[in-house]
């Protein structure tokens, strides 16, 4: 017997009485009106209410094939009728085992080894722990090497482990006497040069500083950390072409291990099935999460290679094992999900129908750029940040209590358009399976927020 709906008022009092929202500030919640989401299908969102909101944000860059897909959803409730959960210690199961395989066949050349998780920080966090016993058991060990590097405004979880490495001070800057020291290089953010450098006159100066830092701590670096072509909470910034394979190039000369973080750029977000394609790179970790499971479970994947494995390849006696786990990592109802969203990206060519719409979008920024309030587009494939500016000229932000980017998106969402700002730069990150239509509407709805925002409602 179903238990009897539960109105939407009550839900509405229900959360503001027990539920604590992520990222989310929670006297500004408690003011205003509850947006629940009851249901979903294809690139839309629908609340209690009947409204209709298309998912500019992918459900927070997770989604990928669009909501409820019909060869998704059969794979959940084919899995469910075997079995929901089994443990990974000790014991295996088909779904993860085939899904290691089959991430091993799509991933840069290299990566052997598959460890699973269940999300972006455990992803990042188990590549960390193994990076910092490879150098202590390997062959030849290293113990000297104990730190990591990251670059400005990176953001890779909110593990302390993670965290150390974070450098988005708004979200980091508490937990401060928490955190293990870590080597900063400057941010490639080519709108606001930390270095007040212009491309590409540059010569991309910011990897000199990676390749100073590193000489300054010879063997000392376990690893640098980055995340490839885009750092997403930074404010979508997306690196100048060429900054991740100088950076390979820079940390194979130092014998430093490096850690890709494509929690939020893989599986098809920048045109590629992963990032570090783009460049022709392979890291010594891929750490995956978001879109593996096409945006429907919780589940994440650390990849590297032979080399790195083998030094953990030891009896118990040994005691080179890694003792670390999760206890849903590898569920075979998240594993059996991304086994379909990897075949559906196959099924339906997912990549090859992104280049329409990835030109589209470069169009529509462009027409964007112009605005007076605009003042800087970024896009690495349907990837895009719109930074919203109080003066062109100078660069000049609004000041942070004016909300601005806040402002946009609470106005868009009465046009049918769920989006998110980072500070002042509005985030479009759409399913990959949006149309042409869909997403010049989206790009419509924007751009008449910004206008109605910053320029006034006459604008």
């Amino acid at each position: 017997m179903n238990p009897e709906p539960i109105d939407a008022a009550t839900l509405a009092a229900w959360d503001k009485a027990h539920l604590w929202h992520p990222f989310t500030p929670q006297a500004d919640w408690a003011a205003g009106e509850v947006l629940i989401i009851e249901r979903a299908e294809g690139v839309y969102l629908y609340d209690t209410e009947g409204r209709r909101y298309l998912d500019g944000v992918s459900s927070l860059w997770c989604n990928v094939h669009g909501h409820r897909h019909p060869k998704l959803d059969a794979a959940i409730r084919e899995q469910l009728d075997r079995v929901a959960h089994s443990t990974l210690l000790g014991v295996s199961h088909p779904s993860a085992i085939e899904l290691a395989r089959r991430l091993v066949e799509r991933a840069p050349e290299g990566l052997m080894r598959v460890f699973f998780s269940d999300d972006g920080a455990t992803a990042v966090e188990v590549a960390l722990k193994m990076a910092f016993q490879y150098w202590r058991q390997k062959e030849d060990p290293e113990p000297r090497r104990t730190r990591f590097l990251a670059l400005g405004g990176a953001y890779h979880g909110d593990t302390i482990g993670d965290v150390s490495l974070g450098g988005v001070e708004r979200f980091h800057a508490m937990f401060a006497p928490l955190l293990f020291s870590t080597l900063r290089a400057p941010l490639p953010y080519c709108y606001r040069c930390p270095l007040g450098l212009e491309r590409p006159g540059c010569a991309l100066a910011c990897l000199d500083e990676v390749d100073r830092l590193l000489a300054e701590h010879p063997g000392e670096v376990a690893a640098v950390v980055v995340e490839p072509l885009v750092q997403g909470a930074a404010g979508m910034i997306v690196h100048p072409e060429g900054y991740l394979r100088g950076l390979r190039e820079i940390t194979q000369r130092h014998r430093t291990l490096l850690i890709a973080d494509e929690v939020a750029v893989g599986f098809g977000r920048t045109g590629a099935m992963f990032a570090c394609e783009r460049e022709g790179v392979t890291p010594d970790f891929l750490c995956l999460a978001k879109g593996i499971t096409g945006g429907y479970l919780p589940l994440a994947a650390t990849l590297t290679t032979e080399e790195v494995y083998a030094a953990f390849f030891a009896t118990a006696a040994e005691g080179k094992t890694f003792y670390h786990g999760h206890t849903y990592g590898g569920n075979p109802l998240g594993a059996a999900v991304a086994l379909a969203n990897l075949r559906v990206f196959d099924e339906e060519q997912t990549l090859g129908g992104l280049t329409p719409k990835i030109a589209l979008l470069e169009r529509r920024l462009a027409e964007l750029a112009q605005r007076p309030h605009v003042g800087d587009v970024r896009q690495c494939g349907l990837i895009a940040g719109i930074e919203l500016v109080a003066d062109r000229a100078t660069k000049a932000e609004y000041p942070w209590e004016a909300q601005v980017g806040a402002r946009v998106c609470r106005r868009a969402r009465d046009f049918g358009l769920l989006i998110r700002p980072l500070r002042d730069v509005l985030v479009v990150m759409p399913p990959l399976t949006i149309t042409e239509a869909q997403l010049a509407e989206m790009l419509d709805v924007i751009e008449h927020c910004i206008r109605e925002v910053c320029e006034g409602p006459a604008a």
